[in-house]
């Protein structure tokens, strides 16, 4: 593994399990697709594609997010995806507890952006909202993408459960 994509729905533990893969592997970067993609107020980055494509340029890295602008590019260049597929209760209780936090604490998440309200939880792309309504569809794209002779070039690891996230990471 010297290459790796992290994808999952909202809440599934991407980023700190990238972050944690990278600490294993001596991996030479992170890199964080929500922070290359949202600008201030929450506008997506008109420089995204390039700024991941000039991130991934090397020979080592983990990358963590599923935007479609950008999906083929780091499946291409990748050795390994690793798919965090755990259950929708347990991703939204994740991901409520994390908005909540976020919001109380003021926390700054990207680019000055911070958490709404919980009343911005209204939202259908609020991560509370988003990911709820995700679940389902990126079971069904991964499921199709992990199964496809196009990407064969690929160690591809789904993990479904917290026991298996935590194993993988003890043996990366």
């Amino acid at each position: 593994m010297q290459r790796v994509v992290v994808v999952g729905a909202s809440g599934s533990g991407k980023s700190t399990f990238a972050r944690a893969l990278a600490e294993r592997l001596s991996a030479g970067r992170v890199v964080e697709l929500d922070t290359l993609y949202h600008g201030a107020g929450w506008i997506p980055r008109s420089t995204f594609v390039s700024d991941v494509d000039e991130a991934t340029q090397g020979s080592t890295w983990v990358a963590d997010g599923n935007y479609a602008e950008v999906r083929d590019l780091l499946w291409r260049r990748a050795d390994t995806v690793v798919w965090l597929d755990l259950p929708r209760w347990l991703l939204e209780l994740r991901v409520i507890r994390r908005s909540l936090m976020r919001w109380a604490m003021g926390t700054e998440l990207w680019n000055t952006n911070r958490e709404p309200s919980p009343l911005g939880w209204l939202d259908p792309e609020h991560p509370v909202r988003w990911s709820w309504s995700k679940h389902a569809e990126y079971r069904s794209r991964y499921a199709a993408r992990f199964a496809s002779p196009a990407w064969t070039h690929l160690w591809r690891v789904r993990l479904r459960t917290d026991a298996e996230v935590r194993a993988f990471l003890e043996d990366a």
